[in-house]
């Protein structure tokens, strides 16, 4: 391809988005008219959106994956998508407010409490989708899971009182970080893409010194973070060394004390005597 072909393909191309044209190949429509067939695509579109896209697909063949794949048995499925999400996605992007009716743990309901919902939040431990929000009321940062929700109502908000909501929550938030400095041993440098990978969900920053050859990760999150920060430490082992901050010193130091802890007595001794003498 020449310089002018390049330069007519990209001019080409930036048209097509700033007119909100996207490509796509044949194989993505079908692929995309296939999975329109899954039960949770219902929720995750209006009935106007999924109309659209179905007249448009209309005329793409459908994928047949009935001989490519064969299903086992297994658990109940959690659907990724949750009902609730289009909604409160909704009332976040305006910064809107509503009147929550939700339940905790021990069964308890709290009805039509005002809330200001500002993120939403996937585990992927848990496989559950969490609502971020600020109680008006008693002005504090809420956690609720969506299927604990059990009914939402929009909340009267001026733009104003959402503005002053958003400093407020800026500010508990802040409260709430957490700083460490995490330094990586010299001799696991190569590996710096995959220990930074394994904090990729936390604010970083990475900092070289020529002089040592080192790096160190700067890493801020929040208290209730902590013992995600922990796992992921855990599993870069001796790749990655804490040097500064407090509570993350101390839980590495038990963890490496218990380790220990496991060899040490006679039964430990007769352990590590027979792996020697099996490997002589």
């Amino acid at each position: 391809m020449n310089l002018f072909e390049k330069i007519f393909n990209y001019d080409m191309v930036t048209k097509l988005e700033n007119a909100g044209t996207f490509m796509v190949t044949s194989v993505e429509r079908s692929w995309l008219k296939t999975m329109l067939n899954h039960p949770a695509a219902l929720h995750a579109f209006t009935p106007a959106a999924m109309e659209k896209l179905q007249r448009v697909l209309d005329a793409e063949p459908a994928l047949d994956l009935s001989d490519a794949f064969m299903e086992k048995a297994r658990s109940k499925e959690k659907q990724v998508f949750h009902p609730q999400l289009r909604t409160l996605r909704r009332v976040i992007t305006r910064q809107g407010a509503i009147r929550l009716t939700y339940r905790v743990k021990d069964e308890r309901t709290f009805v039509n409490e005002m809330a200001f919902p500002y993120k939403l939040e996937y585990s992927q431990v848990k496989k559950d989708w969490y609502l971020l929000w600020y109680h008006l009321r008693h002005r504090a940062i809420m956690s609720t899971k969506l299927d604990n929700i059990e009914a939402v109502h929009d909340l009267p908000f001026s733009p104003e009182r959402a503005a002053q909501v958003q400093i407020q929550i800026e500010k508990l938030l802040h409260k709430r970080h957490i700083q460490a400095t995490i330094a990586v041993v010299k001799i696991y440098n190569r590996e710096l893409s995959r220990i930074l990978y394994a904090f990729s969900c936390f604010e970083k920053q990475v900092d070289y010194d020529e002089k040592e050859g080192t790096y160190t990760i700067q890493l801020t999150y929040l208290n209730n973070e902590a013992e995600y920060v922990l796992s992921k430490l855990r599993f870069l082992g001796k790749r990655v060394r804490v040097v500064r901050g407090e509570y993350l010193q101390k839980r590495m130091l038990e963890s490496a004390q218990k380790a220990l802890a496991r060899y040490e007595g006679p039964a430990g001794v007769e352990s590590a005597e027979g792996a020697t003498g099996s490997s002589m």
